[in-house]
C-alpha cells in the first residue's frame, strides 16, 4: 500500500465513522458519485490546459491527469456493470460549490485557489478511500481493491496540484491553504442533506 501520511498530513481532519459507515451501507449512491466525479476531474483538467494554455508545466500535468481520470471512470463504470446499477449524473454535493465560492477573481489568484482546491479534493477523495477499506473489504471485495489500486494516483494528484500552485503563486500559500482547508474541515465534519462521495454526514 503506497505512503499516504502526506495526505493525512495536509488535511485539517479525518472522515468522521459516520459518513463511512452511511456511505458502506448505500453502495448504488456512492459508486455513482464516485463515478460522476472521475468524469468532473477529467473535464476540470482539460478546462485548465485551455484556460492557461501558455503555462507548459500546467498543461503537462493536467493533460496526464485527465487520462488516468477517464480510466479511472471506466474503472467505475466496470464496477456499476457488474452491479446491473445504470450509470446515471447525480445532483452535486455543497461540497464543491462551497469551496468554489471561495476562489478569487483576479490572477493569478483565480489559478493559485483553483489548484489549491484540486489539491484538497484529490487530498480527501485519497483519504475516504483509504477509510473505507475496512469497511468494504469483506462486504465489497472488488471495490475495496478499486480503491486501493487509486491511492498512489490521488496521493500524486494531490502533490502535482499543490506544486503547480506554489509554482503559479507570487508568495507563500501556507496561509491561503490553512483558510480553505478550514472550510474544507466544516464541510466534512458538518451535517449534509444527501450522501455523496464528498459530503458531509447525510442526515
Amino acid at each position: 500500500m503506497p505512503d499516504i501520511k502526506p495526505v493525512l498530513e495536509f488535511l485539517s481532519c479525518h472522515t468522521p465513522k459516520a459518513w463511512m459507515t452511511c456511505a458502506s451501507e448505500d453502495i448504488p449512491t456512492l459508486l455513482l458519485d464516485h463515478a460522476g466525479l472521475e468524469l468532473k476531474a477529467a473535464q476540470q483538467a482539460l478546462t485548465l490546459m485551455n484556460r492557461y494554455a501558455g503555462r507548459a508545466d500546467l498543461l503537462s500535468k493536467m493533460s496526464r491527469l485527465a487520462r488516468e481520470e477517464l480510466r479511472h471512470f471506466e474503472s467505475v463504470v466496470r464496477i456499476l456493470k457488474k452491479k446491473a446499477i445504470v450509470y446515471r449524473p447525480l445532483s452535486a454535493s455543497r461540497y464543491f460549490g462551497e469551496l468554489h465560492k471561495q476562489i478569487r477573481d483576479t490572477e493569478p489568484n483565480r489559478l493559485v485557489d483553483t489548484l489549491i482546491i484540486g489539491a484538497i479534493i484529490e487530498a480527501r477523495s485519497c483519504e475516504r478511500f483509504y477509510s473505507l477499506l475496512p469497511f468494504l473489504a469483506t462486504s465489497e471485495p472488488d471495490l475495496a481493491a478499486l480503491y486501493e489500486s487509486l491511492l498512489e494516483s490521488e496521493a500524486r494528484h494531490f502533490t502535482e496540484y499543490l506544486a503547480l500552485a506554489e509554482r503559479a503563486a507570487d508568495r507563500p500559500i501556507i496561509a491561503r491553504c490553512t483558510q480553505l482547508l478550514e472550510i474544507e474541515a466544516r464541510l466534512i465534519t458538518g451535517p449534509d442533506s444527501h450522501l455523496r462521495f464528498h459530503s458531509g454526514i447525510p442526515g
